[in-house]
């Protein structure tokens, strides 16, 4: 199917984005700390912060991007990722850079459940999930190229001047967004009987809208079956390698793992959101959760040599299977009227888990052990893929809408 102009260009305007932001974060960001004299607790602290803006702030965003517009939003989150990486520059202690990573932070927070509310609202009466699965395949594009450009500027540049360079490649950022037009009308509605309604004070708005949320079941289920994964996929990212160098396995052994991982996920997101669109976003959700806890206990046969990057596909292709499923499961279920802040309360979820995981899985991991973890992390899936078909699922001709 022909994506729209705008359609492009958003997917233009996230990936440049998106991947000036992830040049600042690896290994730029670790580096540039460590420099300042951060180090330990406090240095990963500062790496993490801006997942931590997301987790409060995203709702909100999306909340307010439903009252006044999607694009004066987006404007308003491009600045943030085109100016913020010019005050590097001036930053001289770790304290300091941990303030300008929480500000920093606003632009991701932003830009996550906006855009995905535009697209989400493009794709009225289309194939919602595998528009998001070609959205999120540029998203995740500029996670790859991102760090791959970072390291390459390092060998002949210091960080302040990347983080400047970053900041110009950023501003390229304003052409795309500019050229958006709004998707619907926001001002004002007309009721049913004809006269236009005012909006709600800003407070009752925001009340309204988390109270519409917190009231739909496909949000917290989407939401929670995605941060279940992400717990498991950062459990997993965290310690894997340290696990590996334990078991004397290969760090480029090790590092070809998580590429394969991104590379099917990835690749995979248009077609397998394609197959959530065909047979329902709840079966294609369950699925790759069940092909998920499968791969995980696979992650143990580390000396297997290349028998050992068979999960690293098996779950790219679960991820790929879940995420734009759960997305658009929200845009379908939710009021149009509360769109952004359905996106904003899944993103919350996610960086939740995303968060959430290294904590918890190390405190697994030290009460159970390794393997037992990732058993553990199965057991999890499995079960959350089979509460899909005994709460949630339809069991009628209802099975057809989702």
């Amino acid at each position: 199917m022909k994506r729209s102009k705008p359609f492009l260009l958003l997917m233009l305007a996230d990936f440049l984005a998106r991947s000036a932001y992830q040049m600042g974060k690896t290994p730029l960001l670790p580096i540039f700390a460590a420099a300042l004299g951060a180090s330990g607790a406090f240095l990963g602290l500062i790496v993490s912060v801006s997942t931590v803006t997301g987790l409060f702030l995203k709702p909100f965003f999306g909340i307010l991007s439903d009252r006044w517009g999607r694009r004066v939003w987006l404007l308003i989150g491009t600045a943030f990722f085109a100016f913020m990486p010019f005050l590097y520059r001036f930053v001289q202690t770790p304290e300091q850079l941990l303030t300008l990573r929480l500000a920093h932070g606003l632009a991701t927070a932003i830009y996550g459940p906006v855009t995905l509310a535009y697209i989400a609202e493009l794709s009225r009466q289309q194939k919602t999930a595998e528009n998001i699965g070609w959205f999120q395949m540029a998203r995740s594009g500029g996670y790859i190229v991102g760090p791959a450009l970072a390291g390459w500027l390092l060998l002949s540049l210091d960080a302040v001047a990347v983080f400047t360079l970053i900041g110009i490649i950023s501003c390229a950022v304003f052409l795309p967004i500019l050229n958006l037009q709004e998707t619907r009308p926001t001002a004002r509605r007309k009721r049913k009987d004809g006269p236009v309604s005012a909006r709600p004070p800003i407070l009752q708005h925001i009340k309204n809208a988390l109270r519409a949320g917190g009231q739909s079941p496909a949000v917290w289920l989407a939401g929670g079956l995605e941060s279940v994964t992400f717990i498991a996929l950062y459990t997993l990212k965290a310690f894997l390698p340290l696990y590996a160098l334990e078991a004397g396995v290969s760090v480029v052994l090790v590092g070809l793992f998580f590429s394969i991982n991104e590379a099917v996920h990835v690749v995979g997101k248009p077609f397998c959101g394609r197959l959530g669109d065909r047979w329902g976003y709840l079966p294609a959700i369950s699925l790759g959760m069940l092909i998920l806890a499968a791969a995980l206990p696979l992650v143990r046969v580390l000396d297997q040599g290349l028998l050992f990057l068979l999960p690293a596909a098996l779950m790219g292709l679960a991820q790929a299977l879940i995420f734009p499923a759960a997305i658009a499961l929200v845009s379908d279920r939710i009021s149009p009227e509360h769109l952004g802040a359905g996106m904003g309360l899944i993103g919350m979820m996610q960086n939740f888990g995303k968060v959430a995981g290294p904590v918890l899985g190390g405190i697994a991991i030290s009460a159970l052990g390794y393997e037992a973890t990732l058993v553990s992390l199965s057991v999890m899936l499995a079960l959350g893929a089979a509460s899909i078909w005994a709460f949630f699922a339809p069991r009628s001709a209802a099975l057809t809408r989702l």
